[in-house]
């Protein structure tokens, strides 16, 4: 004990050119890292961010991806609100971007086709619904990418939350990377983000028990569990049908009552985990 001691007090102090590399070492460390928390974005939001933060993250490389969520505004029955593909196309895009850590998203694209004009057809039949023609809503995606394409953005993502415009993000994606043959920018319609809702998510509401005549293709309590999972303000729960009957009435296919916030959990996994290993995927295989 005597021996450790002694040798402990004895030890020689830094020599001043050790104490300076130590110093300096610790200055470059910490100028480095203030300089990737300032190219780091403070939001995975576009819209909240400022032309010049998103400038410098691009041209630091800590951003290459952008997400264009699409949502689309239609009716909901009596229960539940016309923005519901909205709300849940930013908040899901939101945690995707999150987890890919080098993406941000695009404003939601709530203008698409929902169906005739008029004539009124399809969810046109309904108030509040907003429906525009394919094309338009084509030309409307297109620009958007080649827009964010111009600012440097290397793979542009399509993720829709309605099933009836699933093959014009397809479509979209297919022209533009023909047009971006020559350049290293991509377009990637990613499929799983909706499969997983009629696939992953419909399985794990059979497996709670759930009937096909409840779970439903619209409105039902597929839908509306997501939407609970995702903000329940989107879910007015004292306006629920009183019935299989009264659904069909206002719109709905299915029986949203069966829907619960954890139920619809399952879905969000689904969709933020498919959706996740799909882009990474795409992106990995265009480089």
């Amino acid at each position: 004990m005597r021996y450790i001691a002694r040798a402990t007090s004895s030890a020689r102090p830094a020599m001043p050119f050790q104490r300076s590399l130590r110093t300096l070492s610790f200055a470059v460390s910490f100028a480095a890292c203030a300089a990737l928390a300032q190219a780091a974005p403070r939001s995975v939001f576009l819209e909240e961010l400022t032309s010049v933060e998103v400038r410098d993250a691009i041209a630091a490389h800590t951003l290459t991806t952008i997400i264009i969520p699409v949502g689309g505004t239609e009716q909901n029955g009596a229960h539940m609100t016309l923005g519901k593909h909205n709300v849940r196309a930013r908040v899901l895009a939101g945690r995707i971007a999150a987890q890919l850590g080098d993406a941000l998203v695009a404003p939601v694209v709530a203008y698409v086709p929902e169906g005739r004009v008029s004539p009124p057809a399809a969810h046109m039949r309904y108030a509040g619904t907003i429906s525009i023609p394919d094309d338009v809503f084509e030309a409307l995606l297109e620009a958007a990418a080649q827009s964010l394409r111009q600012h440097g953005f290397r793979d542009v993502v399509l993720i829709g939350d309605h099933g009836g415009y699933q093959r014009d993000l397809a479509a979209v994606a297919a022209r533009l990377n023909r047009a971006w043959a020559a350049t290293p920018a991509r377009a990637h319609y990613i499929a799983d983000y909706y499969r997983a809702t009629q696939t992953t998510y419909v399985q794990a509401l059979r497996a709670h028990g759930l009937s096909e005549a409840q779970i439903g293709s619209h409105a039902g309590a597929a839908d509306t569990a997501l939407a609970l999972a995702i903000d329940p303000d989107l879910v007015k729960t004292d306006r629920m049908p009183r019935d299989l009957r009264d659904a069909a009435a206002v719109g709905v296919n299915g029986d949203p009552r069966a829907a619960s916030a954890a139920l619809g959990q399952s879905g969000v996994d689904a969709i933020v985990a498919q959706s996740v290993a799909a882009i990474r995927k795409a992106t990995g295989a265009a480089r």
